[in-house]
């Protein structure tokens, strides 16, 4: 049986934000303007909203740290050379020294409308489980989304823990797609994956030290490094719906729109 969460008691954890200035497809995102604010000021007010005790942004340029200056976040100026937001973390973990048993959240950089009660289901699944990481799922209802492979697709076992993460349909429904792919058989079998990670700090240093798997390498997602190696990650339906992030001009355009109409109510 999944592990039950209590979000009513669920307050010491962090949030960390890898914020990296050098985005392949939008460089500079994390100073980009949304709303007349930095992207990744947006960021950090929903990672204080959720209640964590502390929360950092690892950064990677003092630009970033001079743009978050007074927002009630505490910045960490990490190497330029992390392969991955996991890796910058584990610096920061360090930087900021915690101990191996703090609950630590991964909130992407590009997650300017990420729900505070989203952020604390996962450190609240994390504490629950006894899992080394948790992260979040929700349910894929439209057919296009499963044959999307931008879109990571997860099954878990009956424990609340992942068995798998692909970007091809999983599971297959074998009769009823032999008859029909256009559209989704009953019964609610898919999640997608939601961006979003849980560790604590101890297993956060390990990950970051340990090689890429064969299944990462295939499928190009970096969780799958866990798994392969036999850890476990805990899942959770996500409380509130994750809008998308911001990755390229086009996501920034549409999130300005966004927050211009929640604004106007």
């Amino acid at each position: 049986m999944a592990a039950r969460i209590d979000r009513m008691t669920i307050s010491d954890f962090v949030v960390a934000i890898p914020a990296r200035f050098d985005a392949s497809r939008l460089p500079g995102k994390p100073l980009r303007p949304l709303g007349g604010e930095p992207l990744v000021l947006h960021v950090a007010r929903r990672a204080l909203a959720a209640g964590a005790r502390e929360v950092w942004v690892a950064a990677d340029d003092e630009r970033i740290v001079q743009a978050l200056d007074g927002c009630g976040v505490q910045v960490a100026l990490t190497s330029k050379a992390h392969a991955s937001g996991t890796d910058r973390l584990a610096e920061c973990a360090d930087i900021a020294g915690w101990d191996d048993d703090t609950l630590v959240v991964n909130l992407q950089g590009d997650e300017p409308f990420a729900p505070a009660a989203g952020i604390e289901a996962v450190a609240a699944t994390l504490a629950a489980s006894g899992a080394p990481m948790s992260t979040l799922a929700a349910v894929i209802d439209d057919a296009g989304d499963l044959f999307d492979p931008n879109v990571v697709k997860l099954v878990r076992g009956a424990d609340g823990h992942a068995l798998y993460f692909s970007r091809a349909p999983v599971p297959w429904p074998r009769d009823a797609f032999a008859r029909d792919r256009a559209r989704l058989p009953e019964g609610g079998h898919w999640l997608r994956h939601i961006g979003i990670y849980g560790y604590r700090a101890g297993f956060l240093r390990r990950f970051a030290q340990m090689q890429p798997g064969r299944l990462e390498q295939i499928e190009a997602l970096e969780q799958l490094r866990a798994l392969e190696a036999g850890h476990r990650i805990a899942v959770a339906l996500t409380p509130e719906p994750f809008p998308p992030g911001v990755d390229t001009p086009e996501d920034l355009a549409r999130a300005e729109r966004h927050l211009q109409e929640s604004r106007n109510g």
